[in-house]
Formats: C-alpha cells, sequence, structure tokens
C-alpha cells in the first residue's frame, strides 16, 4: 500500500508519480482511497464490475446498496444520467460541491449494473475535492466511491481512519488532511413528478429548495432496496451503543456533547467530545465522525448524545446519529 502525504492546494498534484500510481490503480481494478471534500472515499472503477465488487467485499457492504459514481463534470455526468430541468438547475449552481443526484440512467453509460444495483437510476457526483475530479479525468472513467470505512460503521474524515478500518484492501491512500465537511453529500432524487430528499448531507435542504423552488419530499429509510447509501436504517454505527437526546450523563457512559453547559453528570463520564462548544452546525458536522470514533474507542458500552438542533446541515447530523442508534441488523 502507497500513502500519499498530499497538499491539496498545489496545483501540480497530477503530476506526482503518486498520481500516476493511484490512476494506474483504477484502471487496473484496484481500491484507492480518496479524500473529498465530504469524507474519504472507497474509489474503484464504476465501470468495471470485478472493481466495484471489490468495494463491496472490502466493505462489507450488501450488494443491493447502490454506489455513488463520480464524475470531473456536468457534461461527463450527463453522458451517464439523464438530466431534466431541475437536475441541470440544480447542477449548476452547487456542482462542484457535495451533492449527489439520482437520475435516469442512460442505457448507453457503461457504469456497471453492479454499481447501481440493478436500478435504473444512477446517482452521480462532481465533487469540490480537486484530486477526486483529476483521478476520474485521467483515469477516463467515473470513479465509485462510497465512504472508506466498513458498511455500516463510522464513517473516515482522515486516512489513519481509513487506514484502521481498510487499510489491507487498498493499492492507494492519498491523504490530505481531515475532510471540511466531514458529513457525507446530500442526496437528491429527480427521478420522478417530485424531487426526493434520500439523504440528508453538506448541502442543506434550504438551499436545495430555494433553487429548486419547491420542497423537498423526505424519502424514508430502505432496507430491502435503498435508492442511495445511507438509506439503511442502521449505519455509521459504532461498536457501543449511541443514546440520544440525552438530557443527563449516566455512569459510565461517553458523551457527545453540543454547546455548553454541558448535562448533568458529565464530570463522571468515559469520555467526553463537543461536537462545537459555541453550537456551531457547521463545526460540528466536520467533528461528528472523529468524535464518535474518538468516545468509541475509550471503552464506555455507551455513548450519550445532547440533541442537535434540526436545522441547516443539524439534519444531516441528526440523520446520522439516529441511524447510528438504530437496533442492528443482527438483532
Amino acid at each position: 500500500m502507497i500513502r500519499w502525504i498530499a497538499n491539496p492546494d498545489v496545483r501540480e498534484l497530477s503530476e506526482a508519480p503518486e498520481f500516476a500510481a493511484a490512476v494506474s490503480a483504477i484502471r487496473s481494478g484496484q481500491l484507492v482511497a480518496i479524500p473529498t471534500e465530504t469524507v474519504y472515499g472507497l474509489g474503484a472503477d464504476a465501470t468495471n464490475p470485478q472493481a466495484c465488487a471489490g468495494i463491496y467485499a472490502a466493505k462489507g457492504r450488501p450488494s443491493f446498496n447502490p454506489l455513488i459514481a463520480h464524475v470531473p463534470s456536468l457534461a461527463e455526468a450527463e453522458s451517464h444520467g439523464v438530466f431534466d430541468a431541475r437536475a441541470r438547475r440544480l447542477a449548476e449552481v452547487f456542482w462542484p460541491g457535495p451533492l449527489t443526484l439520482v437520475v435516469p440512467k442512460r442505457p448507453e453509460s457503461p457504469v456497471s449494473d453492479l454499481a447501481t444495483a440493478g436500478l435504473d437510476t444512477i446517482a452521480l457526483r462532481v465533487p469540490a475535492a480537486r484530486i477526486m475530479r483529476d483521478l476520474a479525468r485521467a483515469a477516463g472513467r467515473p470513479i465509485a466511491a462510497p465512504s472508506a470505512n466498513r458498511s455500516g460503521r463510522i464513517s473516515a474524515t482522515t486516512a489513519d481512519d481509513v487506514i484502521e478500518d481498510l487499510g489491507e484492501h487498498l493499492a492507494v491512500v492519498i491523504d490530505t488532511g481531515p475532510t471540511p465537511v466531514g458529513v457525507e453529500s446530500t442526496i437528491v432524487a429527480l427521478a420522478g413528478d417530485r424531487p426526493l430528499l434520500l439523504r440528508p448531507g453538506g448541502l442543506s435542504r434550504e438551499k436545495i429548495e430555494a433553487v429548486l423552488g419547491e420542497p423537498l419530499l423526505r424519502a424514508g429509510s430502505n432496507d430491502e432496496t435503498p435508492a442511495a447509501p445511507g438509506m439503511l436504517t442502521s449505519h455509521y454505527a459504532p461498536d457501543a451503543r449511541l443514546r440520544l437526546h440525552a438530557k443527563n450523563v449516566g455512569p459510565g457512559e461517553a458523551l457527545l456533547a453540543f454547546g455548553l453547559p454541558l448535562p448533568p453528570g458529565y464530570e463522571k463520564a468515559a469520555a467526553i467530545e463537543n461536537l462545537s462548544e459555541t453550537g456551531d452546525l457547521k463545526e460540528a458536522a466536520a467533528r461528528l465522525f472523529t468524535a464518535l470514533r474518538k468516545l468509541d474507542a475509550s471503552g464506555a458500552s455507551t455513548i450519550c448524545a445532547m440533541p442537535v438542533p434540526n436545522e441547516g446541515l443539524g439534519e444531516a447530523i441528526n440523520d446520522r446519529l439516529a441511524r447510528a442508534a438504530a437496533p442492528r441488523a443482527s438483532e
């Protein structure tokens, strides 16, 4: 495994030998850990069914859970999906950025049916992280890249997180430091009459609705045939139990805090991570998965989470916490 520590602000990244190694790995069907602005992605050639199978195998991911295909431009996205006026408007405003659009798949698109889980739709994103766009452009194919962690577990926002979970499966790890957004992309489906919010994420509902000029309907969880990543009821889960809307800290619990003051009993907490002492939702989103990993590593059997306002990025934070707290598939 090659670990490439790269400066995301350097324009000449594509000239580095490690970049060539990553392109070669993608083209040959291997797995590459790639940072985006949201979380680290487990990248592979979206047109190669064996490579996509490698993603599922490494993550232990259900094969019915679709993968997002990352492309360098809207023009490239339109060669794989059918964009109506609504989809094109959102793409023009928010791409590159933390928005995934689910649209009808073009029959001529070479993206593997395994990547789309056999659906007649495709999930597409043009990420803000230049390294992902450059890799897709240089490889000459879309890159399927779910979050680089074992399926259902806490997403990876640093290269160390990725290596801890998946190091043995990777040909290259591109390390540009912590991801700035910290939660996955927002997913919007535009394959029917009404736009659907499939997954809240790094772009708020309010901003999307302002561009669409109509409200987003919220799709429920789907454990049988999810239309997009992150729709399983139990997802993003630590080993410890997660107790939501905590107004106090029980003996031996770890505390996932938001704002101040801390709730009664915090003095005896096994560990404390405050997402944002000032109550800043952007800071909280960026720190969410790292904080959960740290609290999980404390050895506490339960993590109690203080309430987070369900507005703006708070909707995405609460979505991830609710899925992390849901009963596990084995229960």
